[in-house]
């Protein structure tokens, strides 16, 4: 197989025929390329479906109130659920062993000013540890604390494009903005992620929004972060606990679905997370099979260039070859061009790859990429399933016997 005579000789076909060898050489090229390509498409539409839930943490269930559709003890359908504070004090006693935190949240819209800037932006009255629900991030000053939910603070974190909106190049920090009707220092500016939308928030102690608003007590949302360990089993389980715990407490029928609405981030990343797969498996369903494509098209190749070269074996074979040394030569000659086209085709993918990386954003490919290993693995299938396909025709050719070769036109 290392005999110089034998390389010498694999050099020298391939340079009688080129075509040959560029068309053997382009199927394989050509297959690993678009195997690479397409298995990357399909790890970018999984990064898509991840960055979705990446904005917000993803141990978070939160729980909205809905209109009941079934009377229950005493209470007509239609009543309107409602949320207050007691419910937070009663989920962290009768849950303490589940949770991380539990945050309300009051969600309003407030025309806000700055001298003579002003705009309107989503207000969100919340706890200090929504910041970890929201995953926000503190540019400078501070995030709300608990002593401001304790004395009702007039304090606000505006996100960085409110910053720019109303301050302009000015130091939000320290100063004052009217916030529909009431003044609020600002004492912090953050951004996020989640993008333009999140960054055009307002965030405040939801006690003071409580207490501007007729000093109630009541909450639009309950938002409920449990402990990662419990993993999606345990999270489905504290969803049902919670439910059965808010149907209870609000008088609601167990099998009314619209008086408490409920998500479940870990619930729906792992929908989303198989959905992912899905198509992913699809995608590389379709990739694999350019490959056998490539194994189909070197195999056509290899069979046409046995025949070819019939009568030169034969003559071959009438000075004394073996078989063996017959095979040697022709199933080399087919490892060869397959590695280096192989070699040369995922490379090209890779790079096809790499230049794109947020240019597919708009088609919901999110740098789409290969791994190294999954990329030679298939170029490794490629290579042994090439040299089966030099392998049978050079076999057969190794039957024939000289006379019969000679005889070949």
């Amino acid at each position: 197989m290392f005999s110089r005579d034998n390389w010498r000789e694999i050099f020298q076909t391939i340079q009688k025929n080129k075509l040959r060898t560029f068309l053997s050489g382009f199927t394989v090229a050509l297959g690993i390329l678009i195997f690479v390509v397409l298995f990357g498409f399909g790890n970018g539409l999984i990064n898509t479906f991840q960055l979705f839930f990446e904005d917000d943490a993803q141990n978070i269930i939160t729980f909205f109130p809905g209109q009941t559709t079934m009377p229950y003890k005493g209470y007509k359908s239609g009543r309107q659920i409602e949320f207050d504070k007691s419910d937070l004090s009663d989920i962290e006693k009768d849950f303490p062993l589940f949770l991380e935190y539990v945050t309300p949240r009051i969600s309003r819209s407030y025309l806000t000013k700055y001298k003579n800037e002003s705009n309107n932006y989503s207000t969100r009255g919340v706890a200090p540890s929504h910041q970890f629900a929201e995953k926000t991030i503190i540019m400078k000053g501070r995030y709300l604390d608990q002593l401001d939910i304790q004395k009702k603070t007039k304090i606000a974190v505006i996100g960085r494009l409110v910053e720019k909106d109303l301050f302009g190049q000015e130091d939000a920090i320290g100063n004052y903005i009217d916030l529909g009707g009431s003044v609020f220092k600002v004492v912090g500016v953050y951004q996020d992620d989640g993008g333009d939308d999140e960054e055009r928030r307002v965030y405040v102690p939801y006690t003071t929004l409580q207490l501007i608003e007729k000093n109630t007590d009541k909450v639009d949302q309950i938002i409920v972060a449990f402990r990662p360990e419990l993993g999606y089993t345990g999270a489905i389980a504290l969803e049902k606990s919670l439910s059965t715990f808010f149907k209870e407490k609000k008088f609601i029928k167990p099998s009314d679905q619209n008086g408490i609405y409920i998500r479940n981030v870990a619930e729906g990343l792992k929908q989303t997370q198989q959905l992912a797969r899905v198509l992913q498996l699809i995608v590389s369903f379709v990739a694999f099979g350019t490959i056998i494509a490539g194994i189909i098209g070197i195999s056509n190749i290899m069979v046409f260039v046995v025949k070819e070269r019939t009568k030169e074996l034969g003559i071959r074979k009438a000075l004394g070859a073996t078989p063996k040394s017959v095979i040697s030569t022709i199933l080399l000659e087919s490892i060869f061009i397959t590695t280096i086209s192989g070699v040369v085709g995922m490379i090209i993918g890779i790079a096809i790859l790499s230049s794109l990386d947020k240019t597919l954003e708009d088609f919901f490919i999110t740098n789409p990429y290969i791994d190294l290993p999954v990329a030679i693995f298939a170029t490794v299938v490629l290579i042994i399933f090439g040299g089966v396909a030099g392998y049978i025709p050079a076999k057969r050719a190794a039957r024939i016997k000289p006379i019969v070769a000679l005889r070949d036109e």
